[in-house]
C-alpha cells in the first residue's frame, strides 16, 4: 500500500559505498595473507597489515550498523544488511585469527597446499568484491550475482579438498616423528578453511538477497 510512497523517497546509497569499502578491505587482507603464506622474513610485515585492515573493517562494520538504525529507508531488508556486513567482517576476522596462530607458533615456512589455499582465499575475496557493487541493481544483476555466488561455493569445495590433502601430507611427514609440527600445521590449515567458509557465508547472503528482492 505504501509502495508508491517509498518509491518517492531517496534511497540510502551510502550503504553500497560502505559495502564496497569493506569488500576492498577484505581483498587487501586476502592479498596480505597470500604474501604471508609465501613465508620468509616478510611474514611479520604481512601480519601487521592484516591486523591493520581488520581494524579498518571493524570500523566500517560499526558505521553500517549505526546507519541501519538511523536510516528511514534502506536499500533492502535491515536484517539482510546486518547479515551481509557481518559475514564480510567475519571473513577478515578469520584472517586475523590465522595471524594469531602464525605469531603464536612463530611460523615462517608454510606448506605448498597452504599457499594454494591462500590463492583460493584471494580469488574468493575478489569475486566477492566484484559482486558487491551489483547489489545496487539486484533485479538487473540477479543472474550475474547468482553466478558469482556459485563461483565462491565451488572455491569452497576446492578448499575442503586442499584441507584434507594438506592434513594427510602433514601426517605422513610429521604424524609420528613430530606431533607438535603436525598440530601447528593442522591449526593453520583449519583456520584457512574457516576463512573460505566465511566467504561461502557471504555468497549465501548475496543469494538470499537476490531471491528476496527479485
Amino acid at each position: 500500500m505504501l509502495g508508491w510512497f517509498r518509491a518517492l523517497l531517496p534511497r540510502e546509497d551510502r550503504f553500497f559505498d560502505l559495502f564496497e569499502k569493506h569488500s576492498r578491505t577484505v581483498v587487501g587482507g586476502a592479498e596480505a595473507l597470500q604474501k604471508l603464506l609465501e613465508g620468509g622474513e616478510g611474514v611479520e610485515e604481512h601480519c601487521r597489515r592484516i591486523v591493520e585492515l581488520e581494524h579498518q573493517a571493524d570500523d566500517i562494520t560499526r558505521e553500517v550498523l549505526v546507519a541501519v538504525h538511523r536510516s528511514f529507508i534502506t536499500p533492502f531488508d535491515r536484517g539482510d544488511i546486518k547479515d551481509l556486513i557481518q559475514s564480510l567482517d567475519d571473513a577478515i576476522d578469520m584472517m586475523h585469527k590465522t595471524v594469531k596462530i602464525v605469531r603464536l607458533f612463530e611460523q615462517r615456512e608454510f606448506d605448498p597446499k597452504m599457499r594454494e589455499m591462500g590463492a583460493i582465499i584471494l580469488q574468493a575475496a575478489k569475486i566477492t568484491a566484484d559482486a558487491i557493487p551489483l547489489l545496487q541493481k539486484v533485479g538487473a544483476n540477479a543472474a550475474r550475482l547468482q553466478e558469482l555466488a556459485e563461483d565462491v561455493m565451488r572455491i569452497e569445495g576446492r578448499a575442503d579438498e586442499l584441507h584434507e590433502e594438506g592434513l594427510k601430507d602433514l601426517f605422513r611427514q610429521y604424524g609420528r616423528s613430530d606431533p607438535m609440527a603436525y598440530m601447528i600445521g593442522s591449526e593453520i590449515y583449519g583456520q584457512l578453511e574457516k576463512v573460505v567458509d566465511r566467504f561461502e557465508d557471504v555468497a549465501n547472503e548475496i543469494s538470499g538477497i537476490v531471491i528476496e528482492n527479485v
